[in-house]
């Protein structure tokens, strides 16, 4: 009955929530947070005091690991051994602990994450960093509570000189909760913490100004502030961490030199990680991967191959390895044994905060033990005074306190005075003694006023503060390891791509892809051609063009909206492939198809796209001008370019400068010159205004357009559908007001065929021709000659053998320049144009039957 009185019954959810409530919190509060004043975990305070207690200083000479670990574990940490001897590991390695507090000795572990030896093997003692963190621990600065078994005291927070929670960092798992805290620079920390000194009201930014970003043991590189800011300003982020590497050039290759690598990461994980993706293929130019470090330093050698570039394969590194990673800032600690998230500011005024309470409390210990001090001092000044006197009354005295009392009662002394007096030696009596108990008892009173001074004003308090922080700095300050580079993290997927000269073809069917331009040859006039694309039945290249794998292309629908793609997003294939649907690529409507083209180097000039215009020439001879600023920012789905009207569709679209020569040509044969300035700017979705009239038989219609700058060296060139083409200067072309029926521009007659293409072109271009059943050719517009404006022209292609028609036309740089560009190296982003500053590059824009592009940094 007794038995069953004693058995509580208790409801088993109420029980436990109670029980994991208890178990959450000492998680929290007794081994997963550091505390916000020291920034220690009990773990690390209890080792770095059980070494104090033991005297392992950094004066002394080492001591086996086992024995520190059997101290901590006996007297104030009843956990696992391992636990202890690697958190004690962690705090002297060099790499993990931006400032270490351990002196370690022996195998204590490396970068590559090999393991530290057994602690019978290691020793260790604090450093002189360690020890600073418990400066003035025993002049009750900090509260003392009970050890596990109630047989000793530890301290709850050590006095911490040092802003540690700052300079080292943390991390640890608690229970629905975590805190993952970066290292800093020791030297801005404390700047920042005299700035808070001199003004309690500065904020996050101000503070920024001296703590600009965390400080990495192993170096590298910060990359991007945004996420710093977030982590500063709130007490979450991301900081982007990025390794440094140095591109070497050597006789036949280039290699990859790292010498510094983001925090956390393991180096020997990071050498095999990148060989595996060179062994799975996904990343390409790489012959050899080394790891080449040294006790001087780190170094990571990769060797590409010859004919890698060294600046594409480190960028894929960096996006495919953790030579770029990123660190997930949870500033969370523990306030007043709370857990918080705290910003900059919280962190410093925290410590701050806690100095003072040090300080305060210190000086009043000293205060204390000066006043005991001046007291005895004062009876033994009187005694010094009354010598024979005092001697006179220890001598008639039976014992001791005897003499106590009768000493108390004649002077008028403390007891603790007397005391001091009936123990005072023979030596004491001297005259030089004499004089010394004067100049202590000044001596210590001028401290006492200090401390009272001190603890009477907190602007005193805070200039000591301050003093012994600047001491702090100028004895373990250093310079930064991270570098920070003030730019964006995202990566650039440029960055992954050379940017190498392409020819981007489209079928009339609307399959896209860019070839390699060295995988075009140039053959003589009048030539049968090679095999090009190989196209599906019914299909024929009906658009080809020239880019750089790093420029933007916009492409106009023929319905009239707008879309943009990198060139390196276009699918690459030989001249032999069919290229990929643009549905496939582009968010286009079933019932739309594109139809024109332009290449932009840079829709983030804000110069450029203010300065230029994009031309719209529709099939019905409608022509829109529109600042080139307005397609300017990039949407999936697109916008709407011109408003069209119904039946009619646009054909072709130019890039301009405002200064130049439109010349239309329609199918019959004709074209229409006018100046640029004749046709007003209008907005993004505006209809537009009549360029060129076309013939009323119902079969014409328009076939391109081009923008001509340079009157002297650029020509017309057109080209028929049966193979016929010629050159013609510019002035044949008479100015008239737009939207006239102009001039003819080629004797039409059932030899060559109706008009398919017109061209601005110069002597140092290639000309492209693309038959409809895919058949290319190249010539020179130099073997073609200048003639008369109305004149037939001269046979460009042999069709008879084929029965086959011209689909599309294309000028290109011609060979020589290209051989000229690769032999100099020169920048292949002008390729398209002739090296001389008056070719006319304000066509550049895209033509259903010419697919032109030109240019646009010279316009």
């Amino acid at each position: 009955m007794v038995e069953q009185d004693r058995i509580i019954k208790i409801n088993i959810e109420d029980e436990m929530k109670s029980s994991y409530i208890d178990y959450s919190m000492s998680v929290i509060v007794s081994r997963a947070l550091p505390d916000v004043k020291d920034g220690f975990k009990p773990v690390h305070r209890r080792i770095l005091y059980g070494m104090m207690e033991l005297g392992n200083t950094s004066d002394k000479p080492y001591k086996k690991s086992a024995r520190i670990v059997g101290e901590v574990l006996g007297k104030y940490h009843p956990h696992g051994d391992s636990s202890v001897y690697l958190a004690m590991v962690r705090m002297a390695q060099e790499w993990a602990m931006r400032y270490p507090l351990v002196d370690g000795q022996g195998n204590f572990g490396s970068v590559d994450g090999d393991s530290p030896a057994a602690m019978r093997y290691t020793e260790a003692r604090l450093n002189k960093m360690g020890e600073e963190m418990m400066q003035d621990l025993y002049k009750e600065t900090v509260d003392f509570d009970p050890n596990f078994d109630n047989t000793l005291q530890e301290p709850k927070v050590l006095p911490a000189r040092i802003p540690n929670l700052l300079v080292n960092g943390a991390s640890g798992i608690a229970v629905g909760m975590a805190t993952n805290m970066p290292p800093h620079n020791l030297s801005e920390v404390i700047d920042a913490c005299q700035a808070y000194l001199e003004n309690t009201e500065i904020d996050v930014e101000g503070l920024m100004q001296y703590v600009k970003a965390p400080d990495f043991p192993t170096g590298g590189f910060i990359y991007g502030m945004s996420g710093v800011k977030e982590a500063f300003e709130t007490g979450r982020g991301r900081v982007v961490m990025r390794a440094r590497a140095e591109i070497e050039a050597g006789q036949t290759h280039e290699k990859i030199v790292i010498s510094e690598i983001p925090y956390n990461v393991n180096k020997a994980d990071l050498i095999k990680h990148i060989a595996d993706l060179v062994n799975e293929k996904r990343i390409e130019g790489i012959a050899n991967v080394n790891d080449e470090s040294d006790r001087s330093g780190m170094r990571i050698v990769v060797d590409c191959k010859r004919d890698a570039n060294a600046n594409v394969v480190l960028n894929k590194l960096y996006k495919m390895t953790a030579l770029q990673s990123s660190f997930g800032v949870n500033n969370v600690a523990l306030v007043d044994g709370r857990p918080h998230t705290l910003n900059l500011r919280d962190l410093v005024a925290n410590f701050v905060e806690h100095r003072h309470d040090v300080v305060i409390r210190r000086t009043q210990f000293d205060l204390r033990k000066a006043e005991e001090r001046a007291h005895i001092l004062e009876g033994l000044i009187i005694a010094s005074d009354n010598i024979d006197e005092v001697i006179k009354i220890i001598r008639a005295a039976k014992n001791p306190n005897e003499a106590i009392t009768n000493l108390m009662t004649r002077f008028e002394l403390s007891e603790i005075q007397a005391r001091a007096i009936v123990e005072m030696r023979l030596r004491q009596l001297t005259g030089l003694m004499q004089d010394q108990l004067h100049g202590e008892y000044q001596e210590v009173m001028a401290r006492i006023a200090e401390y009272k001074e001190i603890l009477n004003n907190d602007e005193k308090c805070r200039e000591v503060i301050k003093a012994e922080l600047q001491e702090v700095k100028d004895k373990y300050g250093d310079e930064r390891r991270s570098e920070i580079v003030y730019s964006s993290e995202e990566f650039n997927p440029e960055d992954f791509y050379s940017n190498d000269p392409m020819i981007i073809t489209i079928s009339h069917m609307g399959y896209i892809k860019r070839t390699p331009l060295s995988d075009f040859t140039s053959q003589n006039r009048g030539g049968v051609g090679s095999k090009g694309t190989d196209t599906r039945d019914q299909d024929f290249i009906e658009h080809i063009y020239p880019a750089t794998m790093h420029n933007t292309m916009m492409f106009f629908t023929q319905m009239g909206k707008c879309y943009w793609l990198k060139v390196y997003e276009i699918p690459e294939g030989s001249k032999n492939s069919k290229g990929r649907a643009i549905q496939n690529l582009l968010n286009i409507d079933r019932n739309d198809a594109v139809n024109a083209y332009l290449r932009v180097e840079d829709l983030n000039d804000e110069e450029f796209i203010n300065s230029h215009y994009v031309i719209f020439c529709t099939k019905h001879g409608v022509i829109k001008k529109t600042l080139l600023e307005q397609y300017s920012r990039p949407r999936q789905n697109g916008v709407n370019a011109i408003t069209i009207r119904e039946d009619d569709k646009v054909i072709e679209v130019r890039l301009t400068n405002g200064k130049c020569n439109i010349v239309i040509a329609n199918k019959n044969g004709r074209a229409i010159r006018f100046h640029e300035e004749n046709v007003r700017p209008m907005g993004r979705t505006a209809t537009g205004v009549r360029g060129i009239r076309l013939d009323e038989d119902g079969q014409d219609e328009v076939v391109g357009m081009v923008a001509i700058r340079d009157l002297e060296t650029e020509t017309i060139m057109v080209v028929s559908e049966e193979g016929y083409g010629k050159r013609s200067e510019v002035e044949d072309y008479r100015i008239t007001n737009r939207g006239g029926k102009g001039v003819k521009t080629m004797n039409i007659t059932e030899k060559t065929g109706k008009l398919v293409g017109i061209e601005s072109v110069t002597d140092e271009n290639d000309l492209m021709i693309i038959n409809k059943s895919g058949v290319t050719i190249r010539l020179d517009v130099e073997d073609v000659r200048v003639m008369g404006r109305a004149t037939q022209g001269v046979r460009l292609i042999n069709l008879d053998k084929r029965n086959d028609h011209i689909g599309s036309i294309c000028k290109v740089l011609s060979e020589e320049e290209e051989e000229i560009i690769e032999e100099e190296d020169v920048d292949v982003e002008g390729m398209e144009q002739a090296p001389t500053e008056d070719e006319d590059t304000s066509t550049e824009g895209g033509n259903p039957s010419t697919g032109m592009l030109f240019d646009d940094n010279d316009l």
